[in-house]
């Protein structure tokens, strides 16, 4: 009895495996990176006892705009398509008497029979299709729990001078999937349903603070100080993808496609200190010095002639010496 209902399972199954289907995937939300690929089924679909994990020779694959495809079979990837359209599978060794050379099919479809019988009624098959989401991942937010140092160079002071300040930054970045059949075989693999970004984001911020502090020496080299951060985020977008490139991608297929960067800030004391490296740099020049010299003294000028606490004698005596010091600038 077990062989004539293995027999039976077996032909039903194939039989039902012997419909074309139709395969389609609406659009990925931000949040969901890869998705297996379902048949779609009407009201009046005739095929509702076909195998999932099964593609039938002459079935259509549709993929969309922003979207990749694949097709793994026994574990193997085996097609590949980021290109928009439709296209007809029919390298499958799943046949169909439906597409294709009939009298080929028949004999081809008797041998399936065969090997299900042997596997009890199951295909002893999987085949799936899988989409990934090729769109940018925007909205990931960012920020450094702790001071990053930023080196502040003044290439314009002698041969240069240096000043380490830490800084924290916020913002957000966003990246996209640029190497699919990499984030297949290292992060997602066969999953049942879909792979979403929060399974990932994590990993992803923690390395990207951790090449946050070599992309900032980088963006120092050329001179760029962290107060005009925000008018290079470019470049340190840049520097961010070469410094991450071999977890990202080389190994997971990802590239950081932009940053933004909300708030950038150093202490209050390095930032006391820049102001007083900058005034030092400034003083350096001896127009600027003198310039500087001449504001202080008439500021002391006119505290003086505001002095009214020892009478008018003696603030006429604080103007003349004032005005003695003002002459020999």
């Amino acid at each position: 009895m077990g062989l004539l209902q293995a027999g039976i399972g077996a032909l039903s199954g194939v039989l039902a495996d012997q419909w074309r289907e139709y395969f389609y995937c609406d659009s990925m939300p931000e949040n969901v990176l890869m998705t297996k690929g379902v048949k779609r089924t009407g009201s009046r679909n005739a095929n509702t006892k076909g195998e999932d994990n099964i593609i039938t020779n002459g079935s259509i694959i549709a993929v969309n705009e922003g979207q990749c495809m694949m097709i793994v079979e026994q574990g193997a990837i085996v097609e590949f398509s980021a290109q928009a359209g439709e296209f007809v599978w029919d390298n499958s060794t799943e046949p169909s008497i439906f597409y294709g050379n009939l009298s080929d099919n028949l004999k081809s479809t008797w041998e399936i029979l065969k090997k299900r019988f042997t596997f009890g009624a199951n295909p002893a098959k999987d085949q799936r299709i899988y989409y990934f989401n090729t769109k940018e991942i925007i909205g990931n937010k960012y920020g450094t729990a702790n001071p990053v140092p930023f080196r502040v160079v003044y290439n314009n002071i002698g041969a240069g001078l240096e000043l380490e300040v830490s800084v924290k930054c916020f913002g957000e970045y966003s990246y996209k999937i640029t190497n699919p059949m990499l984030f297949y075989k290292n992060v997602c693999s066969n999953v049942t349903d879909s792979y979403t970004r929060d399974r990932i984001d994590s990993q992803m911020r923690s390395e990207m603070m951790t090449a946050l502090q070599p992309a900032f020496a980088r963006i120092s080299d050329m001179g760029i100080k962290y107060s005009s951060l925000p008018g290079h985020t470019t470049e340190l977008a840049q520097c961010l993808n070469e410094e991450l490139s071999a977890k990202w991608r080389d190994l997971r297929g990802i590239e950081m496609v932009s940053l933004g960067i909300s708030s950038i800030k150093a202490s209050d004391e390095d930032e006391q200190r820049i102001k007083e490296l900058q005034q030092s740099a400034a003083l350096r020049d001896p127009t600027m010095a003198a310039a500087y010299l001449a504001s202080s003294q008439g500021a002391a000028m006119q505290n003086a002639a505001k002095n009214e606490g020892a009478g008018a004698f003696a603030a006429f005596a604080g103007i003349n010496m004032a005005q003695g010091m003002g002459g020999n600038v």
